[in-house]
């Protein structure tokens, strides 16, 4: 992602002072291709010189999701990570269990199941979570066969060297 969508994802932001701590927040994360937790972009961050608290990384990346502007999932420990949205738009993604790339998803049936759900019960104004998880093609050779034949990644942690890095 470009300079421009960084600059996109500012205009996004509620008024107010924008730091250059911030914009390089928004610089970062609007170079990353996977989701990223707060923790991980600070790092990234530091590892890469530019200064900027670890409060201020959190305060921004919730505010790009207060205003839309800002996919967030949460991994198997139940961090949330976070993903520049770029339009107006409300998507889902497939993420790897285990290294965690994730991939966009044609979301119009769930979105129409979830209006169909609300509907039903006569509900207005529904929101929804939807969270997809699987092994992808890369990771699934490396992971150990399951009883059943299937692969299963709750005994391996995500491998952390696998993410790809977004502060270049």
């Amino acid at each position: 992602m470009s300079c421009q969508t960084a600059a996109e994802l500012a205009r996004a932001l509620p008024a107010g002072r924008m730091t250059r701590q911030r914009v390089a927040v928004l610089h970062v994360l609007a170079g990353c291709p996977d989701f990223v937790s707060a923790q991980q972009l600070h790092a990234q961050m530091s590892a890469a010189g530019i200064r900027v608290g670890l409060t201020t990384v959190y305060r921004t990346l919730r505010e790009l999701e207060a205003c839309g502007r800002a996919d967030v999932v949460r991994d198997e420990a139940g961090e949330r990570l976070y993903r520049p949205r770029l339009a107006d738009e409300h998507r889902h993604y497939l993420m790897c269990r285990s290294c965690g790339r994730s991939r966009p998803v044609d979301s119009e049936v769930v979105e129409a199941w979830a209006d169909r759900v609300g509907a039903d019960a006569g509900f207005a104004a529904v929101e929804h979570t939807v969270e997809l998880t699987g092994i992808c093609a890369r990771c699934r050779p490396a992971m150990p066969a399951a009883d059943e034949g299937e692969a299963s990644c709750r005994s391996e942690p995500a491998r952390q060297a696998d993410r790809r890095s977004c502060a270049s």
